[in-house]
């Protein structure tokens, strides 16, 4: 009977999330629903729920979330500050006379806001309305078009410093610890944020050279779908404007990850080192007033609150969940599945996968990943490399029709005159780079683990 209502719950919680009610509160007040229909029946012990302030006062202690709202801020503040408009702009105009050259541009300048904001909805709505007017207005095909836009919007979830890779650097860490109690192994080694970065870099770099080979293969084999513009259209080039708009953000990544990798600095205090190089950018745009100041502590927190307020209601859940005995049912669950620990992660990528179709990231990191991640974990996986996996995952899930979330981001900034079939068409041939992706990571998972190994040993 426990173990029902341990499936019971995870569904209703599902359809409660897919029927629009707040994530913090379904999570929270089904939780809390379930464990007192439990304790009238006697299907659950509510002891379970006095860990409950030791966990809250742990989230609002925990050091490693505090890079949450410095990189949030950091990411607001870049947003603001027109980084993107003039990176662009000289973008364009260094590349437009190639046939491809602007979705190129698109390319790179996604992947360099991705490793400045690590927002994936403000990078997409941002590139959409910078990028895709100029494109249309240039002949390139709507489909492509929309396709390299909501691609490239989505780098922000794998290229560090991503917010996700955060969320799962904590969650990891605590799967890691507790799969290590279950093999009765009691190591000081833990899995840090600083760890899933350096793990995505090489993946993350390899996505976006895949994404400008497709490009670069469109543009010769279709070459009316992505034309080339006479220099004329696109303005002389400005090499000290150039150089003005794309070495500060470049020096300002290579601040926040030279300090992780060389070790310098933990992944919070190069959060705080980004913030600050954020606002140091803004002032030297002339981007930086009080009002625009406001307005960025206000977005930072909103977001911050939100991730803040999942995940206690998270906390609940997962107490509850696991007081009905539902950690137990999925460890009994993967031990008899046939392929082993191969065929349980199969099984729960794919699980990750479709639920990313209806819940965002921060849902599924803490509330999926707690529940499977010890299991997998305890069977042996890497866990720098499962979390990698994760975040490429729900990348993808993120691209994938007819839910994916930054398909309804580019839809809100894409004109009518554009339908939503060829949205859809244009992210496909990106959704393949993305499978093939995770197939190489799978079959040469030293892509994940080596630069790690090779640098925290």
């Amino acid at each position: 009977m426990a173990e029902f209502m341990a499936i019971l719950l995870f569904i209703s919680i599902c359809l409660a999330l897919m029927a629009g009610y707040p994530v913090a509160f379904t999570l929270g007040g089904m939780a809390l629903l379930f464990a007192g229909f439990g304790v009238l029946t006697g299907t659950f012990d509510a002891s379970y729920l006095s860990a409950l302030p030791n966990r809250l006062f742990g989230i609002m202690n925990n050091q490693t979330m505090l890079a949450v709202p410095l990189f949030v801020f950091m990411g607001v503040m870049l947003e603001k500050s027109r980084v993107a408009e003039d990176l662009l702009e000289s973008m364009s105009r260094l590349f437009g006379t190639l046939r491809g050259g602007l979705a190129i541009s698109v390319c790179v300048v996604g992947a360099l806001l991705a490793a400045s904001t690590g927002i994936v909805g403000a990078t997409v709505v941002t590139m959409g309305l910078l990028a895709l007017p100029t494109m249309l207005k240039r002949g390139y095909d709507p489909a492509v078009a929309t396709g390299t836009l909501a691609a490239t919007g989505t780098l922000g979830q794998i290229i560090p410093p991503s917010i996700i890779l955060v969320l799962l650097g904590d969650v990891m860490s605590s799967a890691y610890q507790q799969a290590q109690l279950k093999m009765g192994i009691f190591s000081p080694k833990t899995v840090s944020v600083g760890d899933l970065f350096v793990g995505a870099l090489i993946p993350g770099l390899i996505l976006v050279g895949l994404y400008i080979a497709y490009l670069i293969g469109v543009a010769v084999l279709q070459p009316k779908k992505l034309p080339a513009l006479p220099q004329e259209a696109l303005g002389p080039i400005e090499w000290g404007k150039l150089f003005g708009s794309l070495i500060p953000p470049l020096l300002l990544i290579a601040a926040v990850l030279g300090s992780i990798l060389t070790g310098y600095a933990t992944p919070t205090e190069a959060a705080a080192i980004g913030a600050l190089g954020a606002m140091l950018l803004a002032l030297w745009k002339r981007q930086l007033n009080l009002a625009q100041l406001k307005s960025v502590a206000y977005g930072t927190t909103e977001i911050t609150s939100m991730v803040f307020l999942i995940l206690i209601g998270a906390s609940l859940f997962s107490l509850v969940f696991r007081g009905f005995g539902g950690e137990v049912l999925i460890e009994d669950a993967f031990a008899q599945m046939p392929g082993g620990v191969m065929g349980a992660f199969f099984v729960v990528m794919a699980v990750i996968f479709l639920l990313g179709f209806i819940l965002d990231f921060i849902e599924i990191t803490f509330v999926v990943v707690p529940i499977v991640g010890p299991v997998l974990l305890a069977m042996g996986l890497d866990p720098v490399w499962l979390g990698v996996m994760i975040a490429l995952n729900l990348q993808t899930s993120f691209l994938t029709p007819p839910f994916g979330f930054s398909l309804f981001y580019l839809r809100g900034v894409t004109p009518r005159s554009i339908p939503t079939a060829t949205i859809y068409k244009g992210v496909l041939p990106f959704i393949a780079i993305q499978l093939a992706m995770l197939v190489i990571a799978y079959i040469w998972p030293q892509i994940i683990t080596w630069l790690p190994h090779k640098l925290y040993g």
